[in-house]
């Protein structure tokens, strides 16, 4: 087969820019919950560590998802590097802080993305992307609702963190 050069693409360079730099985000999400689920796994809370096993799925696909937009549209989709990743944490409620922390910050970088797709006139890009901003609006308040349950479920009892083993996994399941 002969090989194929794009030649001609409706993505501004800005714009593929900026979409490369969030499948780097999505990409490092994943890595970051991945992390989290192996820090639960080994304290004890195996519950939450699936939530997070599949978080780290999740976010796996939603790179994916813009990485093969790119390469698409006809831009050039560049693969991400493995970076560092936090491996231990303060305690159980301090890995859905950071969560919580790290959803905020992929949902301000969707925004950006979508401002710069305003700037250029990239509709097709921004149509993609609020998708995106539809599962942002999920995945922050499954961890506020974690972090809500930490309000509502003593920590510092066996019982109490078994209970949030099981009460924090079973989010996402219920709408």
């Amino acid at each position: 087969m002969k090989d194929l050069l794009r030649t001609n693409s409706s993505l501004q360079e800005g714009v593929e820019n900026i979409l490369n730099l969030q499948s780097k985000i999505e990409s490092d999400a994943s890595n970051k919950y991945l992390a989290m689920a192996s820090w639960l796994d080994r304290n004890g809370f195996a519950n939450t560590a699936g939530y997070m096993y599949s978080q780290a799925e999740e976010e796996r696909s939603h790179f994916l998802k813009i990485f093969k937009y790119i390469n698409e549209v006809g831009g050039i989709a560049i693969t991400p590097t493995v970076g560092e990743v936090q491996q231990e944490f303060a305690s159980f409620k301090s890995v859905f802080e950071l969560a919580l922390d790290n959803e905020i910050a992929v949902t301000n970088a969707i925004n950006k993305v979508i401002a710069k797709c305003r700037l250029e006139n990239d509709y097709a890009t921004e149509e993609f992307m609020m998708w995106y901003v539809v599962e942002q609006r999920e995945e922050e308040r499954n961890a506020r609702r974690a972090l809500e349950l930490f309000d509502l479920i003593d920590e510092d009892s066996a019982t109490g963190k078994f209970e949030l083993d099981v009460q924090i996994a079973k989010i996402g399941s219920v709408e």
